[in-house]
């Protein structure tokens, strides 16, 4: 197992050019990826601060962090996934089902503490149907969560019958997302403290040496003795309670639950990721880059929004760098060694 964990940070000792003994230096020589994400993001951040004399200012920076707070929290667990080779395209449809449940559960004269908890416990069941199926019945992620999207996005139409739900919860469910602590969302405190979490897990335990060693090579790290099926299966888990709990921050945020609300997320949770340095071909992920890779794509979003720029072309430009997320990410990794599956 000795190496396993190394590809979520550098390896000590490690150039792939000239030595150098400056830490600082090390890391960008081997985070060129991450370096290069944020230097856009600066240069984009810039740019839109000239064209657009709201973008800069303290209330859209706070807007942006609160609208971003759910997107932090998938992509947290998704860089998980990816990092085993896998993807989870459902937790879209779950964020919705989440959103739309939350409402209906209130509505029924559940309290807050107990929709809660039953909201967290359906993604939680979700996630782990998907990690069983991938993990024990070995059929490929892409098309068990592509089953998972169209089945779960038709629960949570079938439950609000197509129309939003308003929420009527507790100051302290709907303090997650409207609420401020020292004037910054609570939202986006939150998703710091799930962003951390996901670092800690990948880069300082057992659990995430072990996902990076199944996305390396999977039959080494089962050759170990490492119980890579239920690996799986618990990060699918994960990912399920993330989207299921980033669809509380949402309904809470904008006060009603719809089963439309997660339309198109999984594709920009995806594109964050892979943005970020993740690779598709797993074995290597990176949290810090994920965050940049939401940042990079809200920041966008919000750019063009403030210089009134047509909604469609948002999207177009949207896609477009998803396109281009992937075959950045493609070459860049090949040109690694990552072996592709």
């Amino acid at each position: 197992m000795i190496g396993l964990k190394q590809e979520a940070a550098p390896r000590k000792g490690y150039s792939s050019g000239k030595q150098t003994h400056d830490p600082l230096q090390h890391w960008i020589a081997k985070n060129k990826q991450i370096v290069g994400i944020f230097s856009v993001l600066v240069v984009l951040s810039l740019y839109f601060s000239l064209f657009s004399n709201a973008f800069a200012t303290t209330g859209n920076v706070l807007n942006l962090l609160q609208q971003l707070a759910a997107n932090l929290i998938v992509c947290v667990a998704m860089t998980l996934v990816i990092t085993t080779s896998g993807i989870d395209l459902s937790v879209g449809s779950i964020l919705s089902l989440a959103s739309a449940l939350i409402a209906v559960l209130l509505k029924a004269g559940l309290t807050s503490f107990e929709a809660f908890l039953v909201v967290l416990l359906v993604g939680a069941v979700v996630g782990l149907v998907n990690g069983v199926v991938i993990a024990y019945l070995r059929i490929p992620p892409f098309i068990v969560t592509l089953a998972s999207m169209i089945y779960i996005q038709g629960l949570a139409l079938l439950i609000t019958g197509g129309y939003s739900i308003s929420i009527n919860g507790s100051a302290w469910l709907n303090a997650i997302g409207q609420g401020r602590f020292l004037n910054i969302p609570v939202a986006a405190l939150i998703a710091l403290f799930v962003v951390v979490f996901g670092w800690v897990v990948l880069t300082q335990t057992k659990f995430g040496t072990y996902i990076i060693g199944i996305g390396s090579n999977e039959e080494s790290v089962r050759r170990a003795g490492v119980a890579i099926k239920k690996i799986k299966m618990l990060t699918y888990m994960f990912s399920g309670i993330a989207a299921s709990f980033a669809g509380i921050v949402l309904a809470t945020r904008l006060g009603s639950g719809s089963s439309n609300v997660g339309t198109g997320f999984e594709m920009d949770v995806i594109a964050a990721v892979v943005l970020g340095g993740t690779s598709l071909f797993g074995g290597i992920g990176t949290m810090l880059g994920s965050v940049f890779g939401v940042f990079l794509i809200g920041v966008i979003d919000n750019g063009l929004t403030l210089m009134n720029v047509s909604p469609y072309i948002i999207q177009i430009v949207q896609g477009t760098v998803l396109l281009v997320a992937v075959i950045v990410n493609t070459y860049f990794f090949s040109g690694r060694g990552v072996k592709r599956k």
